[in-house]
């Protein structure tokens, strides 16, 4: 017959301070996870660079007007001529107002 040997067990203070410490790093991980995907989410300018792109297809194509101004999403977008160097320039400008960061592309006039 085997003799099964005394296996000393933890104390129910032991249990709780182990249960406290998991809790503990799983709320600070979720915090940070959420801090993550809540930032990735705001500075996503993936559509309103493809809505820029459009309307500098668009202007090449001639079939914008400049001036032009026009609200997207949150974002306000404007399209002005400036001169520069006996050339004309033509500034693709967004402005987020939630976030308040603004994109610009320029090109030159054809």
């Amino acid at each position: 017959m085997v003799i099964l040997k005394k296996i000393k067990a933890s104390s129910i203070m032991e249990t709780l301070v182990a249960t406290i410490l998991v809790l503990v790093i799983f709320m600070v991980s979720s915090m940070i996870l959420n801090n993550l995907f809540s930032n990735t989410i705001r500075n996503n300018t993936r559509q309103i660079t493809a809505h820029l792109n459009e309307l500098e297809y668009m202007y090449h194509s001639k079939k914008l007007t400049i001036p032009y101004q026009d609200d997207f999403e949150h974002w306000n977008i404007s399209i002005t001529k400036e001169k520069s160097d006996h050339q004309d320039i033509i500034l693709f400008s967004a402005f987020n107002t939630a976030t308040e960061k603004t994109i610009e592309i320029s090109t030159f006039k054809k």
